[in-house]
């Protein structure tokens, strides 16, 4: 039984079917090395105290893959749980229930905010004064919501919010 020196698989004929290098007739005679190796010394490799996440089989790094399932809400976050090397991950799958989830309790909000819209607008200066604030504050709350979700995500660490994360730790 031979095994491939580039990356370790089991090889049965001349070349390793997982990463293509050729393997020796001879053993002991290592294959040759494909692609480019940099030379050892600081600023190559993995950065100290980890924080490299290698690649996932699609391609996307599992902390990359989980900060864009908050990219558009809902829509990547269906969209992360229909890939498939994506969707077995636990990691990008609670990201993914937890930006749905999210957008949800975002879109609830938004119809309880326009039900007070309507309420105090008719108010002459005080109820529009009262309805610009509630909508900035509304948006603004929305969006450091979004970009600190995807900025967690990212960064590898898990945020669960007080509503949502819970029933999403279940679902994934």
């Amino acid at each position: 039984m031979a095994f491939c020196a580039n990356c370790g698989s089991e090889v049965q004929g001349r070349f390793c079917a997982k990463c293509g290098t050729p393997v020796s007739a001879a053993p002991g005679t290592p294959p040759p090395r494909q692609g480019y190796t940099p030379p050892p010394g600081p600023g190559y490799g993995p950065p100290p105290g980890g924080g490299y996440t290698p690649p996932a089989r699609g391609g996307l790094q599992e902390n990359v893959a989980a900060a864009l399932c908050y990219s558009l809400w809902v829509l990547t976050g269906v969209l992360f749980l229909v890939i498939e090397p994506y969707s077995r991950n636990r990691n990008i799958r609670f990201h993914a229930f937890q930006s749905i989830f999210s957008w949800i309790g975002v879109v609830a909000l938004s119809i309880l905010a326009s039900i007070v819209h309507g309420i105090i607008w008719p108010i002459p200066f005080v109820g529009w004064l009262m309805d610009i604030l509630l909508w900035s504050a509304f948006t603004v709350g929305v969006f450091a919501l979004w970009v600190m979700l995807m900025y967690k995500a990212y960064n590898n660490q898990k945020w669960v919010l007080p509503v949502v994360g819970p029933m999403a730790e279940k679902q994934a």
